[in-house]
Formats: C-alpha cells, structure tokens, sequence
C-alpha cells in the first residue's frame, strides 16, 4: 500500500487565493471546516505532492511556501497526478475519494498565477471529496487504495456450457478490458462466467452482481432472434436506465456493411452503480462493440458515481 506523508495542511477564505498553513484542519460532509472550497460538490478538497511545489522552485528560482498554489493538503511520498477519479485516500476513519485530476487554470484572473507567474495546480492537483470526516495535521499519513474496477463477463452459450464449443469470445474481451483498464491507469479484477441460454440462472447472476456493486457486466451471446436467444430479454427487466445511443451507433456503424449486424438485439444500461453490456457472441463483433463502448466508460463512471464535470 503506497503512503502519502502530509507536510501541510492550508486553509483560505476565498477561492483562487494562496491558502495559509494552520495547525489541524476539521474534514465533514461539505469539506473542510472554515474553507473556502468547502460545499456540496465533487473538488471539496484539493491535493498537491511537495514533488511538484519543488519543481516549481526549480523553475522561479525561489522558496515557495506550502498553500501557494490553494491546495488543502501538501503531501510528499507518492506522485498524486498519477490517481485516477475514485481512488481513495484514508487516514484512521477519515475516508476521501479522488473526483478529478488537475483542473482548468483562469490564467491572469488567478490570484495564485499572478503570485508565481505559473500555477502547477491544474496539471498535477487533484480533487476530492469527503466519504467520512475527522481530523488531520501535518506529519499524519494518508493511505492510498487505487480503485479497482470489477467485471465480470458472462458467456451465454448452450454448447460452451457443457465443452462441446470453446468459448473465444469471454477469453477475447477479457483481454480486451484487462489492456484497456491498464492503459487508463486503472487496476481490475476480471472474470468469465459460461452459462447456458438459461433465463433463470442468468437472472440470478446478474441480479446478485449488481448487489455486490459490480462495476461491469458484459455478457455475450444470446443477442439474436433464434428461440434460445434470451439475454436482452432477461437483462432489460433488471435495468434502472438504459443507454440506447451505445448499441444504436454501433448497428448502424457495421450495419452499414454488414446488414446480418442489424439483427443484433444488444443493449446497454445502468442497474444500481452496475454497467451492463450485452455483446452478441462472435468474436469480431465482441472486439467492434468493446472498441465502442470503452470511450464511453470514463465518463460513465463518473455520471454514476456523481461526479459533476460540467
């Protein structure tokens, strides 16, 4: 478990103006006690590394003082840039989760730009907000718990059920998810569930995944009008809110040139804080719609997760 040293912690009482060392700092449901930044949103709390403050001394060519660049807390120990939104940082009961990485910079109407000429805050700051409050100081530390992101792929195939057909797709889009989440930064936690095409057994799993807040569910086959063909019919029932626009650009992307591609019946929705996928069965058309839907899926962790970027 990496370990974040605190070094400061700094207060002001406007926004966009450099914040004062103080002793201790006072964390609740709205942020920190007596803060400017302090409200109902996701950047309640911000972060910056002494890392990046002692790189900024090496360019202005003097002492800069900890709160100059209006973060709350100052750590040193870890590269806090290299967090990714819902990550969480911990401290006793104190529990913070990361909402956004760096920020817009309002240039020459910046306090903190005219003070130092160059503000490191939106490239290498980050934001959090309050899970559970206390207290903190310098010299206390903050542990960090990357985020990691749970899928579980569900193969629906009567014949890969009983190893009479190897299933290519679940190992395929494993693959395809595991290089993805690498590449973004983020930790995962993958696994393939084989079923046959049976409504029941797969109304309880996804059911019982969603209440363990499984972060994705993909499941593949099953999509078509062949009589056992039941996953959208099964999944569509269990969805709070569907997100058609995924599945409709796709048919129409390939459909265009492939007209079997129209027939696909896959959906795409939300149930609880759970993503859900259903992927028709062929491996080729498992590796276009995932190409699709991963450029959605940041930002659909943070709509689910109430991040407001707006």
């Amino acid at each position: 478990m990496e370990k974040l040293n605190i070094v400061s912690v700094n207060i002001s009482e406007a926004k966009g103006t450099i914040k004062k060392p103080v002793d201790e700092i006072e964390l609740n449901d709205f942020g920190i006690q007596g803060d400017a930044h302090a409200g109902k949103w996701h950047r309640q709390i911000s972060i910056l590394g002494k890392e990046s403050i002692d790189k900024m001394e090496l360019s202005a060519e003097r002492k800069l003082n900890f709160g100059i660049f209006a973060e709350n807390i100052t750590t040193e120990g870890f590269l806090v840039y290299k967090m990714k939104p819902l990550d969480r940082l911990s401290s006793g009961n104190i529990l913070l989760e990361v909402t956004q990485i760096g920020k817009k910079c309002h240039g020459e109407r910046c306090t903190i730009f005219k003070e130092t000429g160059e503000c490191v805050m939106p490239k290498e700051g980050i934001f959090c907000r309050v899970i559970r409050g206390g207290k903190l100081k310098a010299r206390d530390t903050l542990n960090y718990h990357p985020k990691i992101v749970t899928v579980q792929i569900i193969t629906m195939s009567d014949r890969a059920s009983t190893g009479v057909y190897e299933d290519k797709s679940g190992p395929l889009l494993k693959k395809l998810c595991a290089d993805f989440l690498s590449e973004e930064g983020r930790y995962s936690n993958i696994e393939i569930t084989i079923l046959p095409d049976d409504a029941a057994q797969l109304n309880n799993l996804v059911r019982r995944l969603v209440n363990e807040n499984t972060d994705i569910i993909f499941t593949t086959g099953g999509t078509g009008i062949g009589p056992r063909d039941i996953t959208p019919d099964v999944v569509k029932p269990i969805l709070e809110k569907e997100i058609p626009g995924i599945m409709e650009m796709i048919r129409m992307k390939y459909g265009t040139q492939f007209p079997n591609a129209l027939v696909s019946r896959s959906i795409a929705g939300v149930a609880g804080k759970t993503l859900i996928y259903t992927l028709p069965g062929n491996p080729k058309a498992v590796k276009e719609y995932a190409d699709e839907i991963f450029k959605t899926l940041e930002h659909s962790f943070r709509m689910l997760h109430e991040i407001d970027m707006h």
